[in-house]
């Protein structure tokens, strides 16, 4: 059962199909889904808002929903959790404590949080169980969860608000890198829309490079940059004590304060 089709909730839909889910297997809560979502569903002959009281006890439950309205759309769906039910989510900011006292007592619980390149299928998502997982409910979540990129698991909750300020905010750090590029070459003169492009294939092909290489990336940096030439004048300002090392550490702490004061 996935609550919520939205942009997140219905990229992990297109991925679930994709791999071969059955889609009489799939049920869909959610009010008013996007077009695409809802063609999609449509398509494939997805159940579609159905009568919850009618259905069988789901093998997973995946929350999907804005963590706003949470308090509203949970109740219904908990209702269905039998003892073997997985619980899923994917809400933002919210614990597994608050989970927990949304579901029956003993349910297995997974947080996690994606990011917006899982639309395209390179998304990175951080989970972390609640400790009542089964082995294989646990094999499960990582094959859902994976179905839009790859999938990391970490132990304590506690890590959760700081993955989500390093991979969840992270594609916004990325196209600021974007812009801010894009602005730098048109100081340096070139057309603004010259500048533009020259700035996001840099970024694309960097990060495919990136992905299809065994180097870690200072090697790749180093690769680029030639004693005493123009990329390493650059760098020298880069790297400087004021450079994007401090910023992005503080911009990171900022996300992670941020991410505790939502959780509570």
């Amino acid at each position: 059962m996935l609550l919520g089709a939205g942009k997140m909730g219905g990229a992990l839909l297109e991925g679930w199909l994709a791999e071969g889910l059955d889609p009489g297997r799939v049920a869909v809560v959610d009010p008013a889904p996007p077009p695409e979502a809802a063609a999609l569903i449509g398509a494939r002959g997805i159940a579609l808002n159905p009568d919850l009281s009618a259905l069988p006890a789901p093998a997973v439950i995946l929350l999907a929903v804005k963590p706003q309205v949470a308090a509203a759309a949970l109740p219904a769906v908990a209702g269905c959790a039998a003892p073997g039910t997985l619980v899923v989510s994917i809400m933002a900011g919210k614990t597994l404590a608050n989970l927990e006292a949304a579901f029956p007592a003993g349910t297995a619980i997974v947080r996690s949080i994606p990011n917006t390149p899982a639309a395209v299928g390179r998304g990175i998502t951080v989970a972390v169980p609640n400790g009542r997982l089964t082995p294989a409910q646990r094999e499960l979540a990582h094959a859902l969860l994976a179905a839009t990129g790859a999938c990391e698991w970490i132990d304590d909750e506690a890590l959760m608000d700081a993955a989500t300020a390093v991979s969840g905010s992270g594609p916004a750090y990325v196209f600021l890198l974007v812009e801010s590029l894009a602005r730098a070459g048109a100081a340096a003169g070139l057309p603004a829309d010259l500048a533009a492009r020259l700035a996001r294939a840099t970024v694309i092909g960097s990060g495919e490079l990136l992905r299809l290489s065994d180097l870690p990336a200072d090697q790749l940096r180093r690769n680029v940059t030639s004693p005493g030439g123009t990329t390493a004048a650059a760098l020298a300002v880069l790297m400087a004590e004021a450079g994007f090392d401090p910023l992005l550490e503080q911009a990171v702490a900022a996300a992670t304060a941020r991410g505790r004061e939502l959780a509570g």
